[in-house]
Parts: structure tokens; C-alpha cells; sequence
């Protein structure tokens, strides 16, 4: 990992600019041991706290659908496989869409403010979806409401890029991967509810999921509003995010983001129905394949943190090159047991898959510092200011976690339509799983020659 390029406090901090309302903390200096320990740990681990909850909750109502779609039988309602895969694919790509903007509105509005607005945001496809759910509901109708559920795909690029900016850079890996981590367990929580809620009240009563979260969503926005701050620091140059598309290594790790992050959202998505369709005998009941559904998005987040947590030690990629050669080789395993028919050999498949992508997802973040840290190193070495390569590496770091994380959830519309073209044309997955492979290998080869072969500028961030 690089070290920062200052390695001591600035003599005499600035002075304080005015204060302002809003909960604004305009000295942050977490490079600094000292303000560290006796300040910015604190803090930083509060609005850690807040942002992972507000995060998880979006989680839950962006992966809504997933669960919403085991209560829609065929019978009832008329969807078949092929609509229910679209149902769970739209809210993926409206919540990639929002990802960009969602990352200006932390430089915009401060990190806290915008937390208050997210998570309130997330009462409209809330109660939308109460409101419309019941037979005799046209299809059109629950696609233009499950595209409302994409606004909770958005608070992870704006929560991301603001613990980026409360923590140092030796502890990001761990705290991004705690932070995103924490988020994605919204997925397996969301279908553990449902799996409750269709052994109790049964698939005629989907609204009493919704009931369950309409309350948390209060509290998110509540205790954002109450705990968290703004870091003035934070605030990106209007320009960052132009200047970040001209950076090649925001569309390389766009790319790898695909692969890891990408696979897991798109994954935790279609596996029920995946379920369903491929092993019909086993899962005749909703209830059946939910019974399984939340395993993999459980283990995939759960070990997220872990993956950050490596990739401070060993550098963030190694771990992401040995991850996406362990991924393809997991999906070779899927592909193997589909074809011979073994369920048990396909959920082991499955479940290694989820928490590969959850351990990837934290060292490719990880990588993001990382590599402006490396640039911001090489500059001061050419005669840059030191100051001024430091907050490059921070508004560069904000600005590429946005787009990544909004081109990496396009990963997560890709898999989905695979599935939906693989079951369409041939009645399995099995196309889907090939192209997985085959997308594995290719970022094995891109993590190598950019950031692992001796001769790359970046080698071992």
C-alpha cells in the first residue's frame, strides 16, 4: 500500500473558516496521527456507523424486487419467467444510472445532508410498491414501480464517497469494505424477511414485507439527520468528475468493478428465479427457493470487509487477480453441476460465487486510493507540491469511486439480461455461465498487465 506523501502535520493549521450550520466539520486531518486519535476516530466510526445503516437500508429496497417477484405466481398474476427477470433488471440499471449524481450530491450538499435525502427518498418505491401490489395489477404498472426501487442503488456511491473521505489511507481498505459490506447485507436481510414473511402470512401478503421497512427508513433519515456531519473537505472541484473520465484507470477499474461487484448484485438478484427454472422438481413452492436464496448474498457480504482488510496487507491486486481466477474457476464448478443436474453441486457453486465477488468487491475498492496515492507519490517526486498531490488523490478517489460503482452496477443488469437471453434460447443457463468464464478470464489478464506486471507505473497498489 502507499504511504501518504506528507508524513507530517503542517506546522500551524489553517485557520477555521466561519462556522455554518449544518453539522459542518471544516478541519479534517486524519493523516495526522494525533487529530486522529484524539479526534477523528471517533467521529469517523459515528458517521461510519450511521452510513452503513442508511446504505443497508437502500440495499433492501433496491433488491426489493428479488423478493417481490417470489410472491407474483404465474397463475395469479400471468408473469412468466422471462417478465419476472425484467421486473428484477430495471431497478438494477436505474439504480446504476443514479449512482453518478448520487456521488456529486456528496461534494454538493455534504455527506450528512445528503444521507437525509437519500434515505428519505427510499419512502417512494416503499409505499408505492404497498399500494399497487395485488392480482388484477397490470405489468406495466409493477414495471414502472420497480423501477422506482432503483433510487436505493444510489446510496452506496454517495456513502462510499464520503467514509472515503473521513478515513486514512491505511485504513480505507478496512473501512470501505466494512462500509460496503455492511450495505450489501441489505440484499440477504431483505430475502430473509421475505423467506419469514412467506413461512408466516404466506405469498398473499407481500405488503407485510414493505410494512417491515418502512420504519427503518424513518430511522436512517432520523439518525442521519441527529449524527452525522459534513466534511468540507469532502467537497470535490466541479470538475473532478470530468477529470476522472479522462483517466484511464477510472474505465480499467470500472471494468474489474463489473467483474466483482457487478456478479454480486446481479447474482443476489436472479438467483431464486435461476432456482426455480433450472431445478423446477426441487423448488416447486416460493417458499422452497427462498429457503436458499440468502445464503450466497449473506457469506458474499459478511466477508467483504475481509477482502479489504487483505488487500491492506498484501495490496489490494494480488488479491483481486487471484480472486477473479478463483471466479471463473467457481463458475466452471455452476456450469459443470447444471449440466449434470446436481442441485447440491450448483448451490455450493452458487454460494462460492457470492462470496468471491463480496471478497473482490473490497480489493478492488481498496485499489481506488491506492492508485491515486501511487500518482500523487510519483508527482511529489517530479517537484509537485505535496498538498496539492494530496488533495488530487482524495478528489480523484471520490470522483472514480462514483463512476465505478455506477459502471460496475451495470454488471448487475448484464447478468440478469444473460440469464433471461440463456433461458429464452435454450432453457438453462448455461450460456450465462459460459459468458461468465469467459469475463473472468479477461479481467485475470487486465489486473495483471496494469497493476501487477513490474514494468506498470501502478504495479502492486
Amino acid at each position: 500500500m502507499a504511504a501518504p506523501t506528507r508524513t507530517s502535520p503542517p506546522a500551524v493549521a489553517a485557520a477555521p473558516a466561519p462556522p455554518r450550520g449544518g453539522r459542518w466539520i471544516d478541519d479534517w486531518r486524519p493523516e495526522d496521527p494525533a487529530f486522529w486519535e484524539s479526534t477523528g476516530r471517533r467521529v469517523a466510526r459515528r458517521n461510519l456507523f450511521f452510513s452503513v445503516f442508511s446504505e443497508h437500508v437502500g440495499f433492501s429496497i433496491w433488491s426489493l424486487w428479488s423478493v417481490v417477484v417470489l410472491f407474483l405466481p404465474e397463475s395469479v398474476y400471468g408473469i412468466d419467467p422471462a417478465g419476472k427477470f425484467l421486473l428484477t433488471t430495471l431497478p438494477t440499471a436505474l439504480g446504476a444510472f443514479v449512482r453518478l449524481p448520487y456521488t456529486f450530491a456528496v461534494a454538493k450538499f455534504g455527506g450528512r445532508n445528503w444521507t437525509i435525502v437519500s434515505a428519505a427518498l427510499l419512502l417512494v418505491p416503499t409505499i408505492a410498491t404497498a399500494v399497487v401490489l395485488e392480482p388484477g395489477v397490470s405489468y406495466t404498472t409493477l414495471l414502472v414501480v420497480s423501477c422506482l426501487a432503483g433510487v436505493g442503488g444510489g446510496n452506496f456511491a454517495s456513502s462510499m464517497a464520503n467514509i472515503n473521505a473521513f478515513y486514512p489511507d491505511r485504513l480505507k481498505g478496512w473501512a470501505l469494505g466494512l462500509n460496503a459490506g455492511g450495505g450489501n447485507l441489505g440484499v440477504p436481510v431483505i430475502q430473509l424477511v421475505g423467506l419469514l414473511v412467506l413461512a408466516t402470512a404466506g405469498a398473499e401478503h407481500p405488503r407485510t414485507v414493505l410494512v417491515v421497512y418502512l420504519p427503518l427508513v424513518v430511522v436512517a433519515a432520523v439518525g442521519a439527520a441527529l449524527l452525522m456531519d459534513n466534511l468540507s473537505t469532502a467537497r470535490n472541484q466541479p470538475r473532478a468528475m470530468r477529470e476522472a473520465t479522462r483517466e484511464p484507470h477510472t474505465w480499467i477499474m470500472s471494468f474489474l468493478y463489473i467483474g466483482t461487484f457487478g456478479s454480486f448484485i446481479g447474482f443476489g438478484f436472479a438467483f431464486g428465479q435461476v432456482l426455480q427454472n433450472q431445478f423446477a422438481s426441487d423448488f416447486a413452492t416460493p417458499l422452497a427457493a427462498a429457503s436458499l436464496t440468502w445464503l450466497g448474498p449473506l457469506l458474499g457480504s459478511l466477508i467483504r470487509p475481509l477482502g479489504g482488510s487483505l488487500a491492506d496487507r498484501f495490496g489490494g491486486a494480488r488479491i483481486t487477480f487471484w480472486n477473479f481466477v478463483a471466479m471463473a474457476a467457481g463458475a466452471g464448478v455452476v456450469l459443470t453441476a447444471s449440466r449434470v443436474g446436481s442441485l447440491p453441486l450448483f448451490v455450493v457453486g452458487f454460494v462460492l460465487l457470492f462470496v468471491l465477488s463480496g471478497l473482490g468487491n473490497g480489493s478492488t475498492y481498496k485499489m481506488i486510493p491506492a492508485i491515486f496515492r501511487t500518482q500523487a507519490q510519483q508527482a511529489v517526486a517530479a517537484g509537485a507540491d505535496g498538498a496539492d498531490a494530496d488533495r488530487r488523490a482524495l478528489r480523484m478517489s471520490g470522483a472514480l469511486i462514483g463512476i465505478a460503482g455506477a459502471v460496475g452496477a451495470f454488471g448487475g443488469v448484464l447478468v440478469n439480461l444473460a440469464f433471461r437471453q440463456s433461458f429464452l434460447t435454450t432453457g438453462s443457463g448455461d450460456g450465462a455461465y459460459l459468458a461468465f468464464i469467459a469475463f473472468y478470464a479477461v479481467c485475470v489478464v487486465v489486473t495483471w498487465v496494469v497493476y501487477l506486471r513490474p514494468t506498470s507505473r501502478t504495479a502492486g497498489v
